[in-house]
């Protein structure tokens, strides 16, 4: 669909060469997200392992029942195991840091109910418990944390309100700098420590390398192949593909053509500096924008496009008038945004609010209540009384029937 040869984006450019492509950016954090969880096998399985023990016990009360009465006898509480969701972004460190603090709460509850009647959870819990009774699972937890707490909060920070593509582009630079510099001996010690201290602790199997085959002297050649000499050794270089997954695919996917051009137009209106881009765009006068972005930067203060945004919607007609090429230019930027999560959560609100007890909802009402829901900050504004009094106006019925206000 993005392809630039024979995609979607291909055939819109065909017909309108200035149409702009880009990907959003909260979507392309996830994607690097996905990247890095199926890069290695150690974070790979202990990513699929996390997302059995979330459904496991959200599908077994009688497992859920356990864990609870398990987490609280030795803690006093309990924190929710969580599945994995590809479409919920934000949720890897959390159901992570569930199992991690609950280490040994999850043992236990595990191996009580792998020796239940149960057969199905039974055999499931079984499984798990030999899983989660492995080192490298610990570590692997450990390594997938290590890089999601960073992807997740840069995903988090790109789907706030107001964002401008420039700011998107410098927080992706910090955070790849970030992974650049944790690609050291020193930074994967201080993690492959804190996870041999909590296999220590609750004296689980050790972190060991898996066997190592060597490979055929047809495909390695004369010379005597690459093998590990210690555990650390071995997981040391998945840790830093890891890393230079998230570095590359960061680069690769934030900077695109369309993103660098879209830039160059957010910095005219934030800034004021008319660049060369704006010759391309037949609906935007040089010489009138040049004045017009003068007297507007002269009168109003503004840091995002969000923000220019509710100044020009306060002006009076009279001084809108003032500001045409300014308008035209927000207006190209604002079709061109950073970031379509906020738009795509009215899919999410329809599962909250067409529910099996509202299946027979119409269209309309369904329209009706979605945009209500969807801007319920303004509707929280609004004055009550005042539209019970354009309601019961509206015929001489409602005002007998219903009265005044």
């Amino acid at each position: 669909m993005s392809g630039h040869l024979s995609g979607v984006q291909a055939h819109i450019r065909k017909e309108q060469p200035l149409a702009i492509y880009v990907h959003c950016g909260p979507h392309c954090v996830n994607l690097v997200t996905q990247a890095a969880c199926s890069t290695t096998p150690i974070v790979r399985d202990a990513l699929q392992w996390t997302h059995e023990l979330g459904c496991l016990f959200g599908q077994s009360g009688k497992f859920k029942t356990i864990f609870k009465s398990v987490a609280k006898s030795t803690s006093g509480s309990y924190i929710t195991l969580k599945p994995l969701c590809p479409t919920r972004w934000t949720v890897r460190t959390p159901a992570i840091d569930a199992i991690l603090g609950q280490y040994e709460a999850v043992l236990a509850a595990l191996e009580e109910m792998a020796s239940s009647n149960t057969s199905d959870t039974a055999s499931r819990a079984n499984g798990l418990h030999e899983r989660f009774q492995k080192g490298t699972t610990v570590l692997g937890l450990f390594l997938a944390k290590e890089v999601m707490m960073g992807l997740e909060g840069l995903n988090t920070s790109l789907q706030g309100r107001g964002k401008t593509v420039g700011g998107m582009l410098s927080a992706v630079d910090c955070v790849k700098k970030h992974f650049q510099s944790q690609r050291t001996e020193e930074a994967f010690i201080t993690v492959y420590t804190s996870a041999t201290d909590l296999v220590t602790s609750l004296d689980i199997e050790p972190i060991k390398m898996p066997h190592l085959r060597k490979p055929q002297r047809r495909h390695a050649g004369p010379a005597e192949p690459y093998v590990p000499s210690t555990d650390q050794e071995y997981y040391r270089v998945q840790f830093f593909q890891v890393l230079d997954i998230v570095t590359t695919q960061l680069t690769k996917r934030f900077e695109q053509e369309g993103l660098q051009h879209l830039v160059k137009l957010e910095k005219v209106l934030l800034s004021g500096q008319i660049d060369d881009v704006v010759d391309l765009y037949p609906e935007l006068q040089f010489q009138s924008l040049k004045v017009q972005l003068a007297m507007f930067t002269a009168n109003y203060t503004y840091k995002t496009c969000s923000e220019v945004t509710e100044i020009m919607r306060n002006m009076v007609p009279e001084v809108r008038g003032l500001f045409s090429q300014v308008e035209a230019l927000l207006r190209l930027l604002l079709v061109v945004p950073a970031s379509s999560a906020e738009a795509e959560r009215s899919f999410s609100a329809l599962r909250r609010l067409k529910t099996w007890l509202r299946s027979s909802m119409s269209q309309t009402r369904l329209n009706s209540v979605a945009v209500c829901h969807v801007h319920r900050e303004r509707m929280y504004n609004l004055d009550k009384k005042k539209l019970c009094q354009e309601f019961v106006q509206v015929t001489d019925r409602r005002m007998h029937v219903f009265g005044s206000f």
